[in-house]
């Protein structure tokens, strides 16, 4: 039996269809930054868990990005921003060699201990497996209700076009925020899109100038509350 989700695009297979379609800018808050999802580690940011309508959605080029909690008191900054490039079925994430070192580890280092690569299809049990996460329950045992959640949209985003800032979240400059329309960026519920045209293309601009060598600016804000 051939496994649930969406088939795999990627940057290199795809280019002409990125390049065709419209961009389209996705904004969400991030409730827990625990190095889970997004996960920015090992040379790339991956979007594996959580946000399942989002990663059903989003597609190559599109820029996903997480903004500050209110609750955490980052109202207002940027936790994270990435450009699509790839776009993977569950299994192919799971079984690919690039993605070994997202495998969960939960003994492991800290960084290990957050792997999203967690879920795959059984064929023998026709159901879908989840390793022992940090969507897991205590003991390790699957919890039935992040398998639901993550699975129903069995996509991986994935980047190497990346920013992530995490507890060190950057101010989102004011022209994006004191608009006449309000703030878009705060009190999200799910996620946000079909910003203005001028909007989308004024910020996305601004995203780009983020991205340089270094990709990773600073811990997860919840490591210090965990570990």
């Amino acid at each position: 039996m051939e496994s649930p989700g969406g088939h795999s695009t990627s940057a290199e297979s795809n280019a002409d269809e990125e390049h065709s379609k419209k961009m389209t800018l996705f904004v969400y808050t991030v409730a827990h930054d625990i190095g889970f999802a997004p996960n920015p580690f090992h040379g790339c940011c991956t979007l594996a868990t959580c946000k399942a309508i989002l990663r059903g959605a989003a597609d190559l080029g599109d820029w996903v990005v997480g903004v500050g909690s209110v609750s955490k008191k980052q109202r207002g900054k940027l936790v994270y921003a990435m450009q699509v490039q790839e776009k993977l079925s569950f299994d192919e994430y799971w079984h690919s060699p690039r993605f070994h070192s997202k495998r969960p580890q939960r003994s492991g280092s800290i960084e290990q201990r957050y792997g999203d690569n967690v879920y795959h299809w059984s064929e023998r049990d026709d159901k879908w497996i989840q390793e022992d996460c940090r969507h897991s329950c205590e003991d390790g045992t699957p919890n039935l209700d992040h398998v639901h959640r993550d699975t129903s949209h069995a996509e991986v985003l994935v980047s190497r076009k990346y920013a992530y800032y995490g507890a060190n979240a950057i101010d989102i400059p004011t022209q994006f925020t004191n608009r006449p329309e309000g703030d878009m960026f705060v009190a999200l519920r799910g996620y946000r899109r079909n910003f203005t045209a001028e909007l989308e293309s004024a910020f996305t601009a601004w995203l780009e100038d983020l991205i340089s060598d270094v990709s990773v600016h600073g811990d997860p804000l919840d490591w210090a509350e965990y570990h």
